[in-house]
């Protein structure tokens, strides 16, 4: 299983919402870059980013940022935040991004999802949210009635090979991950789920690599110390 330190871009800097919420952030660095480094330095080797102003207004405002980060480390970064068109992706994947990650507009356009996947293949990952296993889009504010398994499964039959999966009520929390959900959908055959929320001890990480998870993402409990970057690759690597 890969680990993917995750750094969310707010007026180009680092920073972490509670649930999603905007109203509650919490900037943890003012260079990103150099936080990316640090990250690198500690033995990662994929980084999650996420322009959360991008998400709010469907542009790329910390593109500049995210190009630095591609540069200056040897990592891979997934990016999301905002993508709503081809060009879009072309931008980030042209500086250097390994992987873009769709959110709402996957859920709501299908023509443009199946658009990305024939125009760029296993390089676009869908950002699945789910509040009680129902799928929630529009960041988070509005819970649909669809079943996060079979969306899941939509995506795959689309072509999509990797499924960012996010616990709305965990993330963020420090509660712990849910489990029981991942499991479900890590029994989901011919598609990678990343868990994402509430990823906050190494126990955590050790359970999420035993029911199959092929990543998970580590948000605030690396920048509160509670986690340490280094013992969270070997625990999810299984190298302890």
């Amino acid at each position: 299983m890969i680990l993917l330190p995750a750094i969310d871009l707010y007026e180009k800097k680092g920073v972490r919402l509670y649930k999603g919420r905007y109203e509650e952030m919490t900037v943890y660095t003012e260079d990103p870059v150099g936080f990316a480094r640090s990250i690198e330095d500690k033995g990662a080797s994929w980084l999650h980013v996420v322009d959360l102003e991008g998400a709010r207004s469907g542009l790329t405002p910390n593109l500049d940022v995210i190009q630095k980060i591609v540069s200056s480390t040897g990592m891979k970064v997934e990016c999301g935040g905002g993508i709503r068109s081809l060009k879009t992706i072309e931008t980030y994947l042209s500086s250097g991004v390994s992987r873009v990650i769709l959110g709402t507009k996957a859920l709501e356009d299908p023509r443009f999802l199946k658009d990305a996947l024939a125009a760029f293949g296993s390089a676009v990952a869908v950002g699945v949210d789910a509040k009680d296993g129902k799928v929630a889009t529009h960041g988070w504010t509005n819970v649909t009635d669809m079943d996060a398994g079979s969306f899941i499964l939509s995506l795959r039959d689309l072509g999509v090979e990797t499924v960012i999966a996010t616990d709305i009520s965990r993330d963020g929390a420090m509660r712990g991950t849910n489990l029981d959900l991942y499991r479900t959908l890590c029994e989901l055959e011919g598609i990678h789920i990343i868990a994402s929320g509430g990823v906050s001890s190494l126990e955590d990480i050790r359970s999420l690599r035993e029911i199959g998870a092929h990543g998970a993402i580590l948000g605030k409990a690396m920048y509160t110390g509670a986690v340490q970057v280094e013992e969270a690759i070997l625990a999810a690597e299984g190298r302890e």
